[in-house]
């Protein structure tokens, strides 16, 4: 694929910087924690992309000049190291020439383009250690940069200076050569760092042998190599003599096939190696002279990074679609899963208000206790002699009754608490168990028990409970304003008007009041009646609603705030005008990309 190899003008180069570090700010701030099918892919897309704008990409637009990363890369035992030190002459890599030790990648450069490597311009997450090569028979320290590496913690680069990297070289810009680790290792911290390295790569030497070269791990590398459209140098190291074109023909097909028609194939024939293990001085010099004439001309070198930022910001383009839809996923899966929760805590809420509007809270100890207050026989006695006098007799019937109201007042409580915390706890595990028959929620109840209610469920319960005795209270003393209401109140005591507020507000069905439907054998009534007789008919109506309102008010934010245990746990992920954000960004880095989004 051609690309322009015109140098990056300044100011397209700083609003590229701009246009990446946005880039960079929104995939910090991508959250997918839920299960979703695309979700784990999509985290390996996110954090990959991240690590190669911090790597690579920002790196390289703010310093457009600065030496090329060739990155030698290949899998166990295809010869990397054997190859890159015969491409500058000497042992230098791996056999023993270099301290600290061997399990740190290697990387190889002018010495008049040390200051591009000793900075963490590039692979800023890679400590430093200056390496030298050793005079056989002396030990040389390895003077540290940076932060202090362990001396054998593959998280380091060692840098050497090394005078005898191909000649042309040109300063500013040059060609640095960096001997990753192998990228089949069967250390996944090798294989993670070989990976990272070859992101940060201007341009690849990917070396494999005559009987690897099919492998599907080194095809996996290439193929991405394809569709970064970065420049490839494939070396195909250790063939047989007499089939290197038979063997060549072969790979050379496999890359046009797969895209890579236009990278360099290099062909190393099986050969001894001398005492100090290097190759013949001939082995490697079609692929030396390649290296050097991109490191030695201006232009060159210039169309490389050109090219392979191109092709990675075309590929930071696609990742950032993937990840908008990733994120669309997300957000569907939320709302499934806060719907599961609204279900359930909505028949919570359905069932705790049914037991308080068909009788079921009127009956067992609540009844009984209210039977007590309003002393049964000659209070339903009273009755038949009809509204107006018994509003006359309030005052000396409840003289001397034998129960206080706070023992119905209490039934109350427990009756309605009871029915409350056994209606959350049902909602609680109904939407527990929902979420962990769903991908997307099971991992955010794994190692949880949302379906045991919170500690203080019951208290937080009682003082919903007590906070609602207490509005109706409220609401009969300004009901009461009057002097001749207010004394029929105190007759009876305002907890007394209280709980028989409470028990037409249980007994009001469909709109109908107590005294229409008649429940458990007249309790309602006989609060209807007497409710009437201190406030009216109209105003008992009134009171009745006021009542149910507050208390259904109450216990909906109880259940609420008990359902937030939850849907808190979808809090995480992102809203439509975030993923939407992250989404404009896609077109905007084709065009950077030199492609129309």
């Amino acid at each position: 694929m051609s690309t322009d190899p015109t140098p990056v003008p300044p100011q397209r180069a700083a609003q590229a910087v701009d246009l990446l570090s946005r880039l960079r700010s929104e995939l910090a701030g991508v959250s997918l924690p839920l299960g979703t099918d695309a979700a784990a892919g999509a985290v390996r897309v996110r954090d990959a992309a991240i690590a190669q704008l911090d790597d690579y990409v920002l790196p390289r637009y703010r310093s457009l000049d600065a030496p090329l990363l060739a990155v030698v890369g290949g899998s166990t035992g295809a010869g990397k190291s054997t190859l890159v030190n015969a491409l500058v002459g000497h042992a230098v890599t791996r056999s023993g020439a270099i301290r600290p030790t061997t399990r740190q990648p290697i990387l190889l450069h002018h010495p008049e383009d040390v200051d591009w490597f000793t900075t963490t311009r590039v692979l800023p997450n890679l400590s430093r250690t200056t390496g030298h090569r050793a005079v056989p028979g002396t030990t040389v320290p390895a003077e540290r940069v940076g932060v202090d590496p362990d001396p054998v913690a593959i998280n380091s680069l060692v840098l050497v200076a090394e005078p005898a990297l191909p000649a042309g070289l040109a300063l500013p810009a040059g060609l640095a050569l960096l001997d990753a680790p192998d990228i089949d290792s069967i250390a996944d911290e090798n294989r993670r760092l070989a990976g990272q390295l070859l992101s940060a790569a201007d341009l690849w030497i990917f070396v494999t042998t005559a009987n690897r070269y099919a492998d599907a791990v080194p095809w996996e590398l290439l193929l991405d190599a394809a569709a970064r459209d970065i420049t490839v140098a494939v070396v195909l190291d250790r063939v047989p003599a007499g089939v290197e074109d038979e063997v060549a023909t072969d790979l050379r097909g496999l890359l046009e096939r797969q895209g890579l028609g236009s990278a360099g194939l290099f062909v190393v024939t099986e050969s001894a190696l001398d005492a100090q293990g290097m190759l013949p001085a001939g082995a490697v010099r079609p692929l030396r002279e390649w290296l050097e004439s991109i490191a030695g001309d201006a232009g060159s070198r210039a169309d490389v990074a050109r090219r392979t930022l191109n092709g990675v910001v075309r590929q930071l383009a696609e990742k950032t679609s993937v990840l908008a839809e990733a994120e669309d996923d997300q957000r569907h899966a939320a709302t499934r899963l806060a719907g599961d929760v609204d279900s359930a805590y909505e028949q919570a809420l359905a069932g705790v208000l049914a037991s308080t509007q068909d009788g079921t809270l009127l009956r067992g100890e609540v009844l009984s206790r209210w039977q007590d207050f309003v002393g049964t026989g000659e209070f339903f006695r009273s009755l038949e002699s009809g509204i107006g006098r018994l509003r006359d007799r309030i005052t000396s019937f409840f003289r001397g009754r034998p129960a206080p109201p706070e023992d119905v007042e209490m039934a109350i409580e427990t009756g309605l608490h009871a029915v409350l915390v056994e209606q959350a706890a049902a909602a609680s595990e109904k939407s527990a168990q929902r979420w962990r028959q769903d991908a997307a929620g099971r991992a955010l109840v794994t190692g949880l028990d949302p379906a045991g209610l919170p500690a203080d469920f019951s208290d937080r319960a009682a003082a919903e409970i007590r906070g609602w005795q207490g509005d109706l209270i409220s609401l009969i003393e300004r009901e009461g304003a009057g002097k001749r209401t207010m004394a029929r109140i105190s007759a009876l005591g305002v907890n007394g008007v209280a709980v028989t507020l409470m028990i037409v507000s249980f007994a009001a069905t469909g709109g109908l009041l107590g005294i229409e439907v008649g429940i458990a054998g007249g309790t309602a009534v006989v609060a209807q009646k007497l409710l009437e007789s201190i406030f009216g008919e109209d105003a008992v109506r009134r009171l009745a609603q006021r009542s149910q309102e507050n208390l259904v008010d109450r216990i909906t934010g109880l259940l609420q705030a008990d359902a937030r245990r939850f849907t808190a746990l979808l809090d995480d992920v992102r809203d439509q005008e975030e993923t939407d954000q992250l989404r404009s960004l896609a077109p905007e880095l084709r065009r950077l990309a030199g492609r129309e989004g």
